[in-house]
């Protein structure tokens, strides 16, 4: 008999293939190769690749592991609740509330505050400014300690002088240690300018990183990195740090102070209504994107069209020529962060999958229940693409008829 160890390739199969019921069965102990180094198994949940990107178990299995069955029920998993009864200090956080919810630049910004409150055994409290209308229902989990929020018609508008005027109010009356602001195009980097000449300080723009009293700014479009003094007004970049995720908050609503009625230079004219498709993919909010299983396309883009959706495509779709290059979404395509992403038809390859990773919904029209997509969706619908759209189309017409508008507008915010 040999004394060279013969591996089993089914077995190995298996142990690669992380929805075969007998998988976990057969991951084993790591193994060594033939030159002694420690061979590490890329097919483990957890696992972290050399780019930093984690492997995420998608199989719906409640218990963290693959058992060959899709979990039926989901564990709640209640954070512990983050108190600051009597704070030290205030870190005043101005969210731009784009669609009346938190983005992901609003969730770093108060992340970034979150940290900057509690550093060095410091006890600060968050404070979350919001104007107008909110349609979130999760704001304890996104780092807010008290919360004051401007909610009249006034607010529904773009009104940056009266929004200016009560920040001056509020910093006045609090005393904020630091002021943040995300340094974005929907309010919040004007917003952020218009407060710092108003309370004759030099804002930092641009920041991205924070180390202790210094802060890393980015400069020359974004190529070159900035060093400078702490700054009281910040005005921050997406990805400024990580969004609060570990534990909740108070989220204690405060008496808004009294505001002071300023009249108003700018007129809001309203929102201009323009072509979905002539948003860029990356910046879309709302895309309707379609795949190997949509068989009538003159029906998805009619769809597209009276739901005010940025089109998108699978690669498949791409390559069989529905669809232009330009449209295709994934890893191999444009990485999106839709707000809402409807994707009629598509499996989920790991290309398409990773290009949709920071959209916030996700829904699926497919007619197989066990495919990557539905287990990555927040909403499915199992069934023919042609049927769900079609009554999607007839449940949105009606809509229209019950709830006439003299025009429409169109907000990809």
């Amino acid at each position: 008999m040999s004394d060279i160890f013969r591996r089993d390739p089914r077995t190995q199969w298996i142990a690669r293939n992380r929805l075969h019921p007998l998988h976990v069965a057969n991951i084993g102990e790591p193994e060594r190769g033939p030159s002694g180094l420690l061979r590490k198994n890329l097919h483990n949940i957890g696992f972290i690749g050399a780019n930093g990107v984690k492997r995420i178990d998608r199989s719906g299995d409640s218990k963290g592991g693959l058992s060959g069955r899709k979990a039926t029920t989901a564990v709640e998993i209640v954070l512990p609740l983050h108190q600051i009864d009597k704070p030290d200090f205030y870190i005043l956080v101005v969210v731009d509330l784009v669609s009346a919810r938190l983005n992901n630049h609003d969730r770093d910004t108060l992340g970034l505050a979150h940290h900057m409150a509690n550093s060095n055994n410091a006890k600060g409290a968050v404070v979350a400014v919001l104007f107008g209308e909110v349609k979130e229902d999760k704001l304890d989990t996104a780092g807010i300690d008290r919360l004051i929020h401007f909610d009249t018609s006034a607010y529904q508008s773009y009104n940056p002088e009266q929004r200016c005027a009560d920040l001056c109010n509020i910093v006045n009356e609090l005393q904020p240690k630091h002021i943040l602001l995300p340094d974005s195009i929907n309010g919040g980097g004007d917003l952020g300018r218009r407060l710092a000449a108003k309370l004759d300080q030099r804002p930092a723009c641009g920041v991205w990183k924070v180390n202790g009293e210094q802060l890393v700014c980015r400069g020359g479009a974004g190529k070159t990195d900035i060093t400078r003094p702490m700054a009281k007004i910040l005005l921050v970049l997406e990805e400024c740090s990580e969004p609060v995720s570990e534990t909740r908050h108070q989220s204690l609503l405060m008496p808004v102070v009294s505001s002071v009625t300023v009249k108003q230079r700018i007129l809001d004219l309203g929102n201009m209504s323009v072509d979905p498709n002539a948003i860029n993919l990356a910046e879309a909010g709302f895309i309707l994107s379609g795949g190997n299983g949509v068989k009538d396309w003159p029906e998805f883009h009619l769809a597209a069209k009276i739901l005010g959706a940025t089109e998108g495509a699978s690669r498949v779709a791409v390559d069989d020529g529905f669809m232009p290059r330009d449209r295709q979404v994934g890893a191999s395509g444009t990485w999106v962060t839709a707000r809402v992403y409807i994707a009629v038809g598509i499996s989920g390859a790991i290309q398409h999958m990773q290009g949709i990773a920071q959209c916030d919904k996700v829904v699926a029209i497919n007619n197989n229940d066990s495919c990557d997509m539905v287990k990555r969706a927040d909403l499915s619908a199992i069934g023919d693409s042609s049927e769900i759209l079609g009554e999607l189309l007839n449940v949105v017409r009606q809509h229209a008829a019950e709830k006439p508008v003299n025009h429409v507008v169109i907000n990809h915010g």
